[in-house]
């Protein structure tokens, strides 16, 4: 089996039913390693023609919330009031550093991720 870079779609294309022809190899054989090789090819491929850029901070905010099931209150409580949460997750205020902490500590938020800029609402 030849295996060689990812450069076009016709090559993805080729990758990707190679990979389903090879679904549930055996570890450690030739098939299952030519399987592992093609995914790292195809997972590198995708990343670098359709990149997920990350979310902005308060989108971010907003989806752990939800997630965990987390409410405004719990926000508030841990970047100090209730209408300090509102203002951020209406985008009235930025984060402060401290709040980024905060949130990075408490709720294991990467603290790169919050630095982020975004923007704010208009007070128009």
């Amino acid at each position: 089996m030849e295996i060689k870079p990812i450069r076009n779609e016709a090559d993805y294309d080729a990758a990707l039913a190679t990979i389903d022809r090879l679904m549930g190899a055996p570890a450690d054989t030739p098939e299952g390693d030519a399987l592992d090789v093609l995914v790292t090819l195809v997972e590198a491929y995708e990343a670098k023609r359709w990149p997920v850029e990350a979310p902005d901070p308060i989108s971010m905010i907003e989806h752990v919330m939800e997630a965990r099931g987390f409410r405004q209150s719990e926000l508030a409580a841990l970047i100090g009031s209730q209408p300090r949460a509102s203002e951020i997750l209406n985008r009235r205020r930025p984060l402060t550093l401290r709040m980024i902490r905060a949130l990075s500590r408490e709720w294991q938020l990467p603290a790169d991720a919050l630095v982020r800029e975004y923007d704010l609402a208009s007070t128009a």
